[in-house]
């Protein structure tokens, strides 16, 4: 099953390419559309049967290449379905959206296709090598949609930095798999028996140098500070699909990388130096929230929040690793609000990246100061911004809140500085989004020169149908959390039971 919902995009996108020339640009789209919703189904029978007391379900291993300790093997447990799940449904609300896309649509739709199958490929992996191949195609694929689709000439140049920083990134997390399959008797890069074996208890320096390589490699995907650079380029030169991918489903693969790689599979390392972690992790939220009220682009400002809230993520599994002062449920608590963040961010901050390029395709531009009193054209347009925007900066009622307090309430107990530190960034969040709103929507109505005399059209269909629903989703798991919350609890437990053994 895991495999079919994984290679399904992939195999469309193969029968889009060998087909004849003669799908209009809609029904290339449509395509897409029909290959999501069967995948998103697939996952749901999946979330249906799957056993929700723990443990790595729906497992298929396949010799690969045995020489090597390389298998194909991929299963699912409380950590990856819900990144299974959020996958399928942003890719879903992604392609709809698509279908006002008029450039070169076939090779827009196979590039998504495409990145789909990468994106589901890495969070059933099981297998390092098989969880490094996806990762690194991740960085192909998304090159080619911002440079193809991007806006002008800037987005070669984003392209190029985004493949760069992450393409050497990935040269660290490699050597440190490497490093990890040496360790191991017998060698092997099986994620499951590399787990069980724990090759690096008692190995200090040569376990931290690894731990360290890998780190590296997911801290530049996350991205945190210091790595964060290429982030803001590639969002705001991004088209607008493009950045609700990368923020939603890229952007994880360095968080999942923790909790299923870095924290399991070098346990003493990670409790070493968990205080390293939750540091990084502490300044990513300030400082990401800081930079974020700076900005006047109003994408750019989105792009900085996202470094805040997966910095959120690198506190919590940084708490997680620290014994002193906590106990297993505080920890346990602290990677399932992890999780829940992976999803809440990927939705949340999904939705307002596509209204980001509702924002540009009426203005073609993103400043915030070029838009005044916007809620008075495009009423429907100023009402889904604001929900959002609100939902983004962690209210109750939404998945971010309930995301966030499990973050703050298990980090507390073993680093009460650092999460009084970051409980600040909700406040600068907070005041950045008010900005931004009070001056685009507010205020007497003007519109930017670009803006045909004919003014300026509200929400159409297409572009509030993916953005209500991923809301819609953030409103329930915030409103309605277990039935999430039942599935990564679990996963959660067993994987804060390893980094304390």
């Amino acid at each position: 099953m895991l495999s079919v919902i994984t290679f399904l995009p992939l195999l469309v996108c193969a029968v889009l390419l060998l087909w004849p020339r003669t799908l209009g640009d809609r029904a290339y789209v449509w395509v897409w559309i029909v290959t999501a919703a069967v995948d998103l189904a697939l996952v749901v029978t999946v979330w249906a049967g799957f056993d929700r007391t723990g443990g790595v379900q729906y497992q298929q291993r396949v010799r690969w290449i045995p020489s090597a300790g390389v298998s194909y093997h991929v299963g699912v447990d409380g950590l990856s379905l819900p990144l299974v799940a959020l996958t399928c449904l942003l890719f879903l609300a992604v392609a709809v959206y698509s279908l006002k896309e008029r450039r070169r649509v076939r090779s827009y739709v196979c590039l998504f296709l495409f990145l789909q199958t990468v994106g589901l490929g890495l969070f059933v992996a099981l297998d390092l090598i098989l969880f490094f191949v996806f990762f690194d195609l991740s960085i192909v694929g998304m090159f080619f949609v911002i440079a193809g689709w991007g806006h002008g000439e800037r987005a070669r140049a984003a392209a190029l930095k985004f493949f760069l920083y992450t393409f050497i990134g990935s040269l660290a997390l490699l050597l440190g798999f490497i490093g990890l399959y040496l360790a191991a008797e017998p060698h092997t890069f099986d994620i499951v028996d590399l787990t069980s074996s724990n090759p690096l208890a008692g190995r200090g320096l040569y376990a931290g140098l690894v731990l360290l390589a890998i780190g590296v490699g997911l801290a530049v995907k996350t991205p945190t500070v210091p790595f964060h650079t290429w982030l803001p380029p590639a969002h705001t030169d991004a088209p607008a699909a493009g950045s609700a991918i990368l923020a939603g489903i890229l952007l994880k693969m360095g968080t999942y990388g923790f909790v299923r790689i870095a924290m399991p599979l070098l346990p003493g390392s990670w409790r070493h130096y968990a205080l390293v972690i939750v540091v990084v992790g502490a300044v990513s939220v300030v400082y990401g929230a800081l930079v974020a009220l700076a900005q006047t682009d109003f994408k750019r400002m989105i792009a900085y929040t996202s470094v805040n809230h997966m910095g959120y993520i690198v506190l919590a599994v940084g708490a997680a690793g620290s014994l002193a002062g906590s106990d297993a449920q505080a920890r346990s608590l602290a990677v399932t609000g992890a999780v829940t963040q992976m999803v809440s961010h990927g939705l949340i901050t999904g939705a307002l990246f596509l209204l980001s390029g509702v924002l540009y395709d009426r203005g073609r531009t993103y400043v915030i100061d070029a838009y005044s009193g916007l809620a008075a054209h495009t009423p429907r347009f100023a009402g889904i911004t604001a929900v959002a925007a609100f939902a983004s900066l962690g209210i109750p009622g939404f998945s971010g809140f309930i995301a966030e307090f499990q973050i703050f309430t298990g980090s507390l107990a073993s680093q009460a500085i650092a999460t009084a530190i970051a409980v600040t960034g909700i406040l600068i969040t907070a005041a950045l989004f008010l900005r931004a709103l009070r001056t685009m929507f507010l205020g007497v109505p003007r519109l930017p020169q670009t803006i045909p005399t004919g003014g300026v059209s509200d929400l159409s269909g297409i572009e509030a149908v993916p953005t209500v629903a991923l809301l819609a989703v953030a409103l329930v798991i915030g409103v309605a959390p277990r039935w999430l919350l039942d599935v990564i609890e679990p996963a959660s437990r067993t994987l804060t039971g390893l980094v304390a053994r």
